[in-house]
């Protein structure tokens, strides 16, 4: 954790909604003029697509059907740990891009499933800021949870986020749903023993609950929209947050604990803008002091 280069760092697992979260990041660092460096946690993949095929099949032989890319040994967490600390001292790094698709291959100059070079950031930059799988990884190994100065969660209840899976690996990715379902039971292990534990590491955890039915999420044939779900916002210290004003501000909302307030699913979006704007500008005004 740094006063002069502050860190960001938004963690969620595949199909929580973490782009779209970054998506609001993105405007307030626009509105505000502040200037970002953003770093995926996919760059910090120890395999490229072909390696990793390979290591999954090696590993299954092996007996273990459990390793993924939730898996902690699936990532240079080690290395991200040190990006961390790099800019937390000196405000600069470097980061890679892995190439997800066709359309990234054309704008990155890689071969889909593979990882550009190693770049440095650009000079000059306000903060960092995270968004991937292990942003609060706090274990024996790393400690990236104590070296980001505002951490958020995202989080919509566990067939939401499979739900969001399943459509969003079938359209962008060309999946089935068996295949999806495939990957979804082998991340088990590692979403219960890595992923969650972070979401006790995160200052903010945002969570959508749908209030439709999603019982079974592999058959469901669309993913519930903002206007059929809640959003849960869960403070780690509710101290200082006004939750008068926010309840004002955002209609229908309540509080559900001492540290939770309730929203409608269309408010997200408001919601994070009155709750993030004035703690990122903290962020950067103690940084200017610094």
């Amino acid at each position: 954790m740094s006063k002069k280069h502050p860190i960001i760092s938004v963690t969620g697992s595949s199909g929580a909604g973490t782009t779209t979260v970054k998506a609001t990041f993105d405007q307030i660092f626009r509105r505000e003029g502040i200037k970002a460096v953003s770093i995926e946690g996919d760059a910090f993949h120890r395999y490229d697509r072909a390696a990793m095929k390979a290591e999954l099949a090696q590993r299954l032989a092996e007996g273990d059907a459990t390793f993924s890319h939730f898996s902690y040994e699936a990532n240079e967490l080690e290395r991200l740990e040190s990006i961390f600390r790099t800019y937390g001292e000196t405000g600069t790094g470097e980061t890679r891009h892995y190439v997800h698709d066709d359309a990234e291959a054309e704008r990155y100059g890689a071969a889909p499933g593979t990882f550009t070079g190693w770049a440095p950031f650009e000079d000059g930059s306000d903060l960092l800021f995270y968004e991937g799988l292990h942003g609060a990884v706090a274990n024996q190994q790393v400690n990236l949870a104590a070296l980001a100065d505002l951490k958020i969660g995202v989080v919509p209840v566990v067939n939401l986020e499979w739900i969001q899976k399943i459509h969003r690996d079938k359209a962008s990715r060309g999946y089935t749903t068996e295949a999806v379902t495939d990957v979804i039971l082998r991340r088990m292990h590692a979403y219960v023993h890595c992923i969650c534990p972070q979401f006790t590491q995160t200052d903010i955890n945002f969570q959508r609950v749908p209030v439709v039915d999603t019982s079974n999420p592999f058959i469901a044939r669309w993913i519930p929209t903002a206007d059929e779900s809640l959003v849960v916002i869960r403070f780690r210290n509710p101290r200082g947050i006004d939750f008068p004003y926010l309840t004002s501000m955002i209609q229908r909302s309540w509080m559900s604990r001492a540290n939770s307030i309730v929203i409608p699913g269309p408010k997200m979006d408001l919601a994070m803008q009155l709750i993030l704007t004035p703690m990122i500008l903290r962020l950067i005004a103690e940084s200017k002091r610094a």
